[in-house]
């Protein structure tokens, strides 16, 4: 079993940053590629983006292209997702999940284990 548990989230204006941490504890994660989804009111849960194991593939869904940056540090058992330039439409409950094993992991099914979310609020 992974537990995953989001930080980092909250309330930042338009072309703010900010930066969300993914932490894996129980088994290590090194092996599973990760990746983070974003839930906006009334919306269906998007793909955001995801890392594979090494880090060697990343893919970005086309509305944060150019201003969000995924990352993993698997000594620390952790996933960062830098936010930049960031838009009233980013506005959402992030959520974590770890498991793909391949490496264009955009759908939700693909993933074996979800952290609880954490909200971001961009204010315009």
């Amino acid at each position: 079993q992974v537990q995953l548990v989001e930080s980092g989230g909250g309330l930042v204006q338009a072309g703010g940053s900010l930066r969300l941490s993914c932490a894996a504890s129980g088994r290590t994660f090194s092996g599973y590629g990760v990746g983070w989804f974003r839930q906006a009111p009334g919306k269906e849960r998007e793909f955001v983006t995801n890392i594979n194991w090494s880090g060697r593939f990343i893919y970005y869904a086309d509305s944060v292209k150019g201003r969000f940056t995924i990352s993993r540090d698997n000594a620390k058992n952790t996933v960062y997702l830098q936010m930049n330039s960031m838009k009233p439409e980013d506005t959402a409950v992030y959520y974590c999940a770890a498991g793909c094993g391949g490496s264009s992991c955009r759908e939700e099914a693909l993933y074996d284990y979800w952290g609880q979310g954490t909200q971001v609020t961009v204010s315009s």
